[in-house]
């Protein structure tokens, strides 16, 4: 990928905005094909992940700190995965899901390609429909 196809887009979400939601409402408002989170900071004050071969979301409630949000995303779908920590260190992470809650602010900065295309779609390796990386 040529770094000149690349553009990078930051924005700050507020108490009480839902991450999932909102990231995803960016990536169609702006139109993002094929896009990743370069970096989120932030607390929670609610979370909603789904663990490793779990088939629904644990959710919890209390001051949670971002420690880590990657992922690929576009217009097609999205794939995040979260960690957050609580106010003893404690760290958990996983699927992220609808549900996580901003406490006092997430700082998210994603980039994106403009010479690539994402989207999810079953290849017959596994039941899920999985990314698809295809040049423009």
């Amino acid at each position: 990928m040529n770094p000149s196809d690349t553009i990078t887009h930051a924005f700050r979400l507020k108490p009480g905005q839902d991450l999932r939601k909102e990231i995803e409402a960016f990536v169609h408002k702006e139109n993002i094909l094929a896009g990743w989170i370069i970096s989120c900071v932030g607390s929670l004050i609610q979370t909603n992940l789904r663990f490793a071969n779990q088939p629904d979301g644990t959710g919890s409630k209390g001051h949670f700190e971002i420690v880590l949000l990657t992922g690929t995303i576009g217009t097609s779908g999205s794939h995040l995965h979260m960690s957050v920590s609580d106010s003893l260190g404690r760290t958990i992470g996983g699927h992220l899901l609808n549900g996580n809650l901003v406490y006092t602010t997430a700082e998210i900065v994603i980039g994106e390609s403009k010479s690539l295309v994402f989207s999810r779609e079953k290849d017959g390796t596994t039941a899920w429909e999985e990314l698809q990386v295809k040049k423009k």
